[in-house]
Parts: C-alpha cells; structure tokens; sequence
C-alpha cells in the first residue's frame, strides 16, 4: 500500500509540474484596438484560453462626435471587452500625450529592465503609431500586429477600404511584428515588419491568409469576414511560439505594392468622368460606411454658384444601359426616370441608378422629391442636369 500511495504522489507531483509548466509559458497580454474588425479578432483570442494567463486592453477615450459634439462615440473594444470582465484602461486623446504614456500594470517597467518572457504586446486597427519607448517593454518578438491585407499590399491604415475600391480578387490577413517609426515618412511601422508563419507555404504569404473576396460585399462584411479569420490566425500564431514551432519571414521589397493611405474627401467625391459605373459602386461599399465625423456618402458637386453638394446614398448599377433612353453620352449628366429614379452617365457608356439622396443639411429623400426640389432652384435645363 505504501508503494502505491508513493506512486501516485509520484504522478501527482509530475502533473503538477507539467501543468505549471505549461502556465508558465501562457501570455500576459496587452491588446490595443478600438473598432469593431479589433473586436473580431479579440473574440477568436480571449476564446483561447489556453494561450494566454491575463489580457488587459487598452483603447481610445469616449468622444463626442456628429454636429457640435451631439453624440458621445464609445470604443466598441471597450464595450466587449467590459463585456467579458477584461481591464480596460484608456490612452491620452492626443497623439503628443499618447508617446509618453505610461503603459498599465504589468507591463509598465523602470528603464533598463529586461521584460518578462512572457509579456505579448498585440495591436488590431488601432490607429495610433507605438513609440519605441512602449516597444521595448515587450519582448522583441512578442509585438505583433493583426493586419486585414496580404503584405506588402495594401499597408496604411484603410485596407480594406482600399481592397474594396481597387476591387481586388483576393485578399487575406497577416500577423507581423512591429517596427519603430524611426522618422516621418520612413518605411517602418507597425505594417511593415516580419511576417509569422510556416515553412509549408511558399514567398511572403507564408501564415498569411489568403481568401476570394465575396463578389457583392462591402466593407462591414469584409470587415468582419478578415477579423475572425485574423482572430484564429493570431492564436494558431500564439500556440506556435509557445510550443516553439512559429517563425517570421521579412516582408519582400515591392515599390509597386498598393498602399491603403487613409481614406479623404477627395475619396468621396465622385468625378463621373474619371470612374465608370462598377468602380462608383466599389467605391459606395469601401467608404460610405464611414462617420467622419458624420456619415457620408459619395458626394457629386451640382452646377451653381456657390458650390453645392449631393449624396448618393442608395445606388446600383443599370446592366443594360441601352435599353433606357438617355440621349446624352456625356459623363456626369443626368435625368430623372419614373420607374428608375435618377439616371447619372458615367465613364464608358454606363449608367448609375440612384433612388436616394441627401442635399447639405437636410434629411434623406426619394430621387424625385430631390428632383423637384433643384427644378425649382433652376438647375435642371432641358430636362438635365451635369454634375461637375
């Protein structure tokens, strides 16, 4: 009987060990992000328990937004992560304030003191660049970052945006460690650094994922699709490197890569010579999900003085353009249809059908309710108006 009890105190105290060491080798980690494609992939990692001890989260303060600051905007990643009993704690709302920020506990450590080897600094659509500083109180590799392209294409801070308006066959997401911004304008940064993979897979894409974009899809969808499945690829990542399998590839040098700059203004105007029919409708399912600091759509610019503007807020494309009578070939000029609503000529011959829009300050409307309204500010001629 003494033999046996010994044994089994043998086994026990062996379980014990493996199981400490397999705790041990867990991450403590910080993850910064704020919207919702952060709160995809937040969802895939705090699921995988076994990859981690702690996670806290840190992410932008409450803002107030829309017309004289009337809505107050929360961090989604805020709501889920207090959702899930996580620590939330909030960085400085500038960007001077943010660099020498201190970071929360554990992962706040005097100068000169190497970091714990377990502490994983991970970032998905954060939107603020790391200093070295914050860097380097993280292992050097355990600073990874969740970006929705297939490096070297597409890096910036929109793209998906970018992804959609280019109207691009493929797409994918790649874990990559982090970089320093060593000045402004250099090639470094959080979307430029090794890429995490494996050996089985051939050039750059090694661990990247690579999926058909969904023909019809826009951004929220894309969005969510490239967050889940970014969420699994990080904690395929997490496992191989604790159980010491994953390894980083550099990124190649492509000068011809699409970049993915942050979506402007100049993005939302459309210019109806310039874009064809499909590529305005691409357009309309990259951006106009955006509140900047309002929602807006694609603007067109009308014929007066002063200038004045319309959004196009519910459009398609007319598949056969030649079956409507719309004498005009000209880009940029359109009519009202009865049954279609506004008819606009694009580039090459199409035809966008837009059923409703929003004029500078008012509310949404039918296509001819608009209509009426700019007959009677003079503007239609000949039963045409030319957007510039």
């Amino acid at each position: 009987m003494l033999l046996i009890s010994t044994r089994r105190v043998r086994r026990h105290i062996l379980r014990q060990v493996r199981l400490y060491s397999q705790e041990a080798k867990k991450f403590d980690i910080l993850y910064m992000g704020r919207d919702e494609f952060s709160c995809g992939v937040f969802r895939e990692l705090h699921a995988a328990s076994d990859v981690w001890n702690h996670i806290t989260v840190a992410t932008q303060p409450d803002e107030k937004v829309g017309r004289r600051g009337s809505m107050l905007s929360v961090s989604p990643l805020k709501t889920l992560g207090s959702s899930f009993g996580v620590p939330i704690h909030t960085i400085p709302r500038g960007k001077k304030d943010f660099r020498t920020w201190p970071l929360p506990s554990p992962f706040s450590l005097p100068p000169d003191t190497l970091p714990p080897s377990n502490h994983l600094l991970l970032t998905a659509s954060f939107g603020r660049i790391l200093p070295l500083a914050m860097l380097s109180q993280f292992p050097r590799t355990q600073q990874l970052n969740v970006h929705p392209s297939l490096l070297p294409a597409f890096r910036g801070p929109a793209p998906i945006q970018h992804t959609l308006i280019r109207h691009e066959k493929e797409t994918g997401v790649c874990i990559i460690g982090m970089l320093p911004v060593k000045k402004k304008g250099s090639s470094g940064g959080i979307d430029a650094g090794d890429v995490w993979g494996c050996s089985r897979m051939v050039c750059f894409l090694l661990r990247a994922l690579r999926r058909p974009v969904p023909e019809g899809i826009d951004f929220s969808g894309l969005r969510d699709l490239l967050a889940k499945e970014g969420g699994r690829l990080l904690v395929d990542v997490l496992r191989g490197m604790i159980g010491g399998t994953a390894k980083a590839y550099s990124q190649p040098i492509e000068t011809d890569a699409p970049h993915a700059p942050m979506i402007k203004q100049a993005d939302w105007t459309i210019n109806f010579s310039q874009l064809n029919a499909e590529q305005i409708i691409w357009r309309h399912r990259a951006i106009s999900h955006q509140v900047i600091p309002i929602k807006r759509h694609l603007t067109a610019v009308l014929p007066c003085n002063p200038i004045r503007t319309v959004q196009l807020t519910v459009l398609s494309i007319i598949s056969d353009p030649y079956r409507i009578l719309m004498p005009s070939m000209v880009p940029g000029v359109a009519r009202f249809h009865e049954i279609h609503g506004l008819l606009i000529r694009c580039k090459d011959g199409g035809l966008l059908q837009v059923t409703r829009l929003k004029r500078e300050g008012k509310r949404e409307m039918n296509a001819k309710d608009w209509w009426n309204g700019i007959k009677g500010m003079g503007l239609v001629v000949d039963s045409e108006v030319t957007f510039r």
